[in-house]
């Protein structure tokens, strides 16, 4: 299984960027899917994630309103739309998929992902 992120690259500070996950070699219909980075000096953070089935998403509070996951299991890739983009947005992203049963509605969010994908850059500037 791999998951190949892209759409980082270097905005300035208010820019919308969009983030995408492509997986291969599994299907995302049952996994929770979701998003995580890591800024210089920081430990790596929980973004946003899709629960396996429900739809509802979860967001870090300092990127609530501003930032927006969604999935396609057909194209089995996943996105995360960033908006009114913050210098503090400044990471390295990972997208991560976990198996998930419909109860498991934070295992991921939590950092227990089966898959972590490849990196992708996105520096803000002010």
């Amino acid at each position: 299984v791999q998951l190949q992120a892209s759409g980082g690259g270097l905005v300035q500070a208010g820019e919308s960027l969009r983030l995408s996950c492509v997986a291969s070699g599994r299907t995302l219909s049952d996994c929770a899917v979701g998003w995580f980075r890591q800024a210089p000096g920081k430990e790596r953070e929980f973004v946003a994630q899709l629960r396996r089935a429900s739809g509802i998403a979860d967001y870090a509070d300092s990127v609530k309103g501003r930032f927006s996951i969604a999935r396609d299991n057909a194209k089995k890739t996943l996105y995360l739309q960033m908006s009114s983009l913050k210098a503090d947005d400044t990471a390295i992203y990972y997208c991560a998929i976990r198996r998930t049963i419909l109860t498991d509605t934070v295992g991921l969010k939590e950092g227990r992902a089966d898959y972590w994908g490849r990196r992708t850059l996105v520096t803000v500037s002010s």
